[in-house]
């Protein structure tokens, strides 16, 4: 390459190649991403220095971030009666929690401040098909409003009948409030969401940029992988499920429907997306958060938590960690998407060593070319601890939960991947439960019977070109 400049400009462009490698070096993240980037920038220059410009800077507590986390909090605490306050931050549930999950329950309040809530009662949702009745007759009975962020809403049949009824219900007077996601639903053409806001939709994309290097950076890496749903801020509605035939029809994912203090804290989390995208909201807040009749059943306790640039912490990721290092008996994950930063593997394998039963379920067959590889670059390291690795041998498996010593639960959007845990506006909910747990670990095992358990021994026995081609993916995981 540098034959073809002279010789100034291939100073210049050797002294730019050596100046963007000080700045990975000197970046505080994972070594395995640093590594990823510099093989990137050696071997090919120009794609690598554009790229890293574009999708490398971690923008995360930038002034960017920080001055919309300042202007939301303002916006909210002008407007948040006391009672609200209370709903959201009070700590009278906290006590309820068992005594050594209270150190999780601590760590997750750092993200937005929002506690644990009591009062709750969850639908496990498994079935994309019941999640559109569900979801769909929800909103046929929405009163005051209907919020939505999602990451996917796709223009198939069954997104299409989502649509058509919010269009409907904002035209009957609910106040129907919509964000989507810019670059995950760039196929969609601009009147798509156009005609949504001709019948009263008030519909926002994610971020709201200006163009700056910063800027453009933000818009296209820090991504909104969130689902979330609240209606009349008594009900609520989170987890892997996106709005699309996929979900509805072909895939198998969990979600839950909410009913109790829990949708105030979802609700919190839909009005920071919002208001961040340039959205606005009422100056009255009490049909927002409404007070939550009691629930029948059990008393389930259960705490929102989203993870943002926004925040100083990664607090997902050590969320991750902590529930790992501290599992007695067992922890069984499913993840569509296994790319796990170095503490969270670490923490994994740790925790086998020592005796706890530890569980990976996983696709067998990814939605992407590239993740077969990356999710499988990590199974020797695992398997040799002593991790048990599940292959779902279904069409499509998108759950993303965790399980844990019959107690914690976690459901969310968030991935076992660098840009889950550190990257993208994520909301996991954490469920402080036997019932709950019991519930989520009969699932597990249900799935299961669907699955292929993957030996040390077969996997040794792999053949050579993949090993080659996992070996190779795995340099380049860390970014994808």
């Amino acid at each position: 390459m540098f034959e073809t400049l002279n010789p100034v400009w291939s100073i210049l462009f050797l002294l730019i190649i050596i100046g963007m490698l000080l700045v990975v070096i000197t970046d505080e993240r994972d070594s395995g991403k640093k590594i990823a980037w510099i093989l990137i920038i050696v071997l090919l220059p120009i794609v690598g220095i554009t790229l890293y410009i574009m999708l490398g800077f971690d923008i995360r507590r930038t002034r960017l971030f920080n001055t919309r986390r300042r202007d939301f909090l303002k916006f909210f605490h002008t407007r948040a009666d006391m009672r609200t306050r209370r709903l959201l931050y009070g700590d009278t549930a906290f006590n309820k929690v068992k005594e050594e999950y209270r150190e999780l329950a601590t760590l997750l309040s750092k993200s937005n401040g929002t506690s644990v809530t009591d009062n709750n009662g969850i639908e496990i949702i498994t079935s994309g098909k019941r999640k559109f009745e569900a979801l769909t007759e929800d909103i046929r009975n929405a009163r005051h409003h209907i919020h939505v962020e999602y990451f996917l809403f796709k223009k198939d049949k069954g997104s299409k009948m989502i649509r058509k009824l919010l269009m409907q219900k904002a035209r009957e007077g609910v106040k129907v409030r919509f964000i989507y996601e810019n670059i995950a639903n760039i196929n969609i053409r601009p009147r798509y969401f156009k005609e949504m806001k001709k019948a009263g939709v008030d519909v926002v994309s994610f971020t709201d940029p200006k163009f700056s290097i910063l800027r453009l950076s933000a818009l296209l890496n820090y991504r909104d992988h969130r689902k979330i749903v609240v209606i009349d801020g008594k009900i609520g509605y989170t987890g892997g499920m996106n709005i699309s035939d996929d979900y509805f029809i072909r895939w198998r994912d969990t979600h839950m429907r909410i009913t109790g203090n829990a949708v105030s804290s979802l609700q919190y989390s839909f009005m920071t997306s919002f208001i961040n995208s340039g959205g606005r909201m009422d100056d009255d807040f009490s049909e927002y958060f409404p007070v939550h009749m009691k629930q029948p059943g059990n008393d389930i306790l259960m705490q929102i938590a989203p993870d943002e640039p926004d925040d100083k912490w990664p607090i997902l990721q050590m969320a991750a960690v902590w529930a790992v290092e501290h599992a007695k008996e067992y922890i069984y994950i499913q993840t569509p998407y296994f790319v796990p930063p170095e503490p969270l593997m670490l923490a994994l394998k740790t925790a086998a060593l020592k005796g706890t039963d530890v569980r990976l379920m996983l696709p067998q067959k990814p939605d992407s070319v590239y993740m077969g590889p990356a999710n499988r670059s990590y199974y020797k390291e695992c398997l040799e601890a002593g991790i048990r690795i599940y292959e779902w041998t279904g069409t499509f498996i998108h759950s993303k939960t965790i399980v844990a010593d019959d107690y914690l639960s976690v459901i969310g959007s968030a991935n076992m991947d660098f840009r889950s845990l550190e990257i993208n506006y994520e909301v996991n909910s954490y469920i402080y439960s036997k019932d709950i747990a019991l519930a989520n670990k009969a699932i597990f095992f249900r799935d299961m019977k669907q699955c292929r358990e993957i030996t040390l021994r077969q996997w040794k026995q792999r053949p050579l070109h993949s090993k080659l081609g996992q070996s190779i993916m795995q340099l380049f995981a860390p970014i994808l």
